[in-house]
């Protein structure tokens, strides 16, 4: 496919963090590129003016005291303000006399149409009083010219757009001129469409506020509410474990579920998972009550999740490895009353149990293996059933169980069944931890078709070796990881390369997907399928599946086209959709879209909203900020808030901050994200108070508190938080001071020998802290190591180790001294 203008950016352009708006170079107001055909040149579209709107228009100017030419501006301010989603707008004025454009600068804030003209005719005003000024060296993408005016837009300049206005024929027409290798000639034609908008809407009523009127035009307003959604597929009118019990009624004998040296047929996991619907009903489960799986990525766990869909109960996962007050905490926000679990699992559930006295658990092996009624149950299940509840990380404190039902989990199953090209006979990898929702498709997606599930155990997934072996031997055919992983299995296949000859699709998610990493795959790694997936859990997971069979010709990676029944809009702050290519809110609506968090009205009602496009529709607001593609697809461009991923994980800074402030001694905190944009990133947390609480203190007591993942890598102590002019915590100052103190440190000394050089240079590479920073007596995990870093660290050396070594040995000269004894001193 042939790159599309949205690809090609300008030299110099760069999204804002937020990924609201972008500015060009010199910061003037970028305009989104998009020409399906890019044709180097220059186009013109003319629009007239209708005389009743132009009569109107000049009874407006006299009764404002201001010259047509300046509704004309503000109309063209706001055309840009909607274009580049930044109300603050700054653009080219062609000054008449002069040879080039002076900027122009307006801010298009809510309020009336009168106050928008009125601010447009002082802008104005001062462009021209300022007369002698000299034009922008880099100059702005988009000229306005004064009536009777015209702006010249050479095809490979600075300037996308020029807009005036002159009078024929009695008339007064709008002339836009554009490059057409940037914008084609609908485009242009689009964005005459909304300048004659504002005009009309200035005409009809200058006291009516602008910031809610729609200048889109029907059409395209119908083609983004039903042109971009996902095509309509017909749902079978069955739940999940109905249609995989008729899987097991066709090959019974078939393998169904593989864990290490163990397998289950789809007759073996169905009879299981029987009993414990059975169990869970004759304990007095009810309908949409909550159970709890609290067991090892195993087969308890797989007899486990298909139990409770299939007593008509809402699963809710959790790892036995969590801190016991965050079991609690989960449980007991869900109303949970039900806990299946396993006889090596129960350590940290029975003290969060012993705070919730009314919770009963159930051993799994104790009833799949008892000699009782295995047979189907068949419960009339509907499809709006509630199915399972994922926790994610809360702003407020406390993590967010979304609530997703039935005919979402079918729905994304499908999809994935689709795009991943899963069938009878096909291997799916489940490597995700259970509290990730990804688990959840790799669990059941194969058991729809007839495939067969490989749960890939931890230890294989913390060695790359191991977990390409594992995949090798398991003849695995699709698998889904996050971009960070799939980095460190690309470092192990470029040092030593070998066939992966059953593996025919990877797809990636949980983080943005960088280009870079995409040309390395279809460079260096095996020739298969790559699919970059997107999707929130309250939207039932992936939404948008962008399917890779080359490198694309850029590095911008898209998010692809929502899948089937779902719809996407980019809006506005009032739920409008923005113009085509401009930047906005991500929201989604169809069968895909959740029913809220758990007992959790406020949140719910923040983010859930009934659809005002399609009324009987729910429809959902995160914090994602992204655009169309003029080839239909998503492009994501940020997040609104203080929300991040780490390692795939969604984490809210909100709650660790709130977390920390629960720590005796601390009195106030921040906490920032480190690292780099991509694959890097660690949380750095800054503490004031008057306790002596040192970094370990606090991140023993967080480690208590909050999953490893929401763990800040860094912790330092201030005197008092640093503040922006309007007297809040300036998280920019202290992301900097973040980067430049890396690690709390004291005067330690430096490596001696050659191992515990390489080694000291390998764990600057891999943790992103200054090579002279490292110490011979610092402890990797201290530094901000991770599990993943572990195991890229064991890749860069060759595996003379292994994370398993290094969980054991994590100061650098322990462990400089075990590579010695196996490499006999030549590191």
């Amino acid at each position: 496919m042939a790159p599309t203008a949205t690809d090609a950016r300008a030299a110099g352009h760069d999204s804002r963090a937020e990924g609201r708006s972008s500015r060009a170079e010199g910061g003037f107001t970028a305009l989104p590129r998009w020409a399906k055909e890019p044709v180097p040149g220059t186009g013109e579209q003319v629009r007239s003016v209708p005389d009743g709107v132009l009569a109107a228009l000049r009874v407006r100017a006299g009764e404002l005291g201001v010259p047509l030419g300046a509704i004309l501006l503000a109309a063209h301010a706001k055309v840009l303000a909607l274009l580049s989603g930044d109300p603050d707008v700054r653009s080219g004025y062609l000054v008449p006399g002069r040879t080039g454009p002076l900027p122009f600068a307006l801010t298009v804030g809510p309020g009336t149409w009168r106050r928008l003209v009125l601010d447009a005719r002082r802008a104005e005003a001062a462009v021209l009083s300022s007369g002698t000024g000299a034009p922008s060296r880099t100059g702005p993408e988009a000229v306005f010219a004064p009536v009777g005016h015209e702006v010249d837009v050479p095809p490979d300049g600075s300037v996308l757009l020029g807009v005036s206005a002159g009078e024929e024929g009695g008339g007064l027409v709008l002339r836009l001129r554009h490059r057409t290798d940037l914008l084609d000639a609908d485009c242009a034609a689009r964005i005459g469409g909304y300048h004659l908008a504002a005009l009309e809407a200035i005409a009809a009523g200058p006291d009516a506020p602008h910031d809610r009127r729609n200048l889109l035009s029907e059409d395209e307003l119908r083609f983004q509410l039903d042109g971009l959604a996902g095509p309509h597929r017909e749902l079978p009118d069955r739940r999940f474990h109905e249609l995989f019990e008729e899987r097991v009624r066709r090959h019974p004998d078939a393998v169904a579920m593989v864990h290490r040296n163990r397998c289950w047929t789809y007759a073996d996991l169905n009879t299981r998972a029987n009993r414990l619907a059975r169990a869970l009903l004759a304990e007095g489960l009810g309908r949409e009550e909550t159970v709890a799986v609290v067991t090892e990525r195993d087969l308890h766990w797989a007899a486990g999740v298909l139990g409770v869909l299939k007593a008509g109960g809402v699963y809710l996962p959790v790892d036995p490895g969590h801190p016991p007050g965050r079991i609690a905490t989960m449980l007991s926000r869900a109303d949970c009353s039900y806990v299946l679990t396993e006889p090596d699992s129960t350590t940290r559930l029975d003290r969060a149990l012993a705070t919730l006295p009314g919770t009963r658990r159930l051993l799994v092996p104790d009833i799949t293996e008892r000699d009782t009624d295995g047979t189907d149950l068949g419960l009339e299940i509907p499809a709006d059933r509630l199915a399972y509840v994922f926790f994610t990380s809360g702003s407020t404190g406390e993590p967010k169980g979304a609530l997703c039902e039935h005919a979402g989990l079918l729905n994304h199953l499908y999809a994935k069944i689709d795009d991943l090209v899963i069938g009878e006979g096909t291997v799916v990898a489940q490597t995700a931890s259970q509290c990730f929702d990804i688990s959840l498709w790799q669990l059941l997606a194969g058991l729809l078709t007839g495939g067969r599930t490989l749960l890939v155990e931890q230890e294989a997934v913390l060695d790359a070796e191991r977990f390409l072996d594992r995949i090798t031997e398991g003849r695995v055919n699709v698998l889904q990881v996050v971009p960070s992983y799939l980095d460190v299995i690309l470092s192990a296949l470029e040092r030593a390369p070998r066939d992966l000859p059953d593996l025919r699709c990877v797809s990636v998610t949980g983080e943005a997907l960088r280009g870079e990493l995409v040309h390395r795959w279809f460079a260096t790694g095996p020739a298969v399928r790559l699919v970059n997936a997107y999707g929130l859990t309250e939207t039932s997971d992936d939404t948008n599946h962008e399917v890779m069979d080359r490198a694309p010709a850029t590095d911008r990676i898209p998010l692809g086209r929502p899948i089937a029944n779902v719809h996407q809009y980019v809006v506005d702050e009032n739920l409008r959709p923005v113009p085509l290519g401009a930047p906005g809110a991500i929201v989604f609506s169809g069968v895909c879209v959740g029913r809220g968090y758990v007992n959790d009205a406020e949140r719910t009602r923040l983010a859930y909203r009934a659809d005002p496009h399609r009324p009987g529709r729910r429809l959902y607001r995160g914090g994602d900020f992204g655009r169309w593609r003029p080839d239909g697809k998503l492009e994501f461009l940020g997040r609104r808030d203080a929300q991040v991923k780490i390692r795939g994980f969604r984490v809210e800074i909100g709650e660790v901050e709130h977390t920390l402030l629960r720590v005796p001694g601390v009195t106030d905190c921040a906490v920032v994200v480190t690292g780099a944009e991509a694959y890097g990133r660690q949380l750095a947390a800054f503490c004031t108070g008057e306790g002596a609480a040192t970094a370990d203190d606090l991140r023993e007591r967080l480690a208590d508190l909050l999953p490893a993942y929401m763990v800040p890598a860094f912790f330092h102590r201030l005197d008092r938080l640093p503040l922006t002019a309007n007297g809040k915590t300036d998280r920019k100052a202290l992301t900097a001071l973040a980067e430049e103190l890396g690690p709390a440190r004291d005067s330690r000394g430096a490596p001696r020998t050659p191992a515990e050089r390489r080694l000291a240079a390998e764990w600057a590479s891999e943790l992103g802290v200054p090579p002279g920073r490292i110490r011979r007596d610092d402890n990797f995990f201290d530094l901000g190591g991770t599990s993943l870093t572990a195991v890229r660290l064991a890749v860069a050396l060759d595996r003379v180790i292994s994370p398993r070594d290094l969980a054991g040995r994590p100061v650098l000269a322990d462990l400089a001294r075990l590579i010695d004894t196996r490499t006999d001193g030549n590191p």
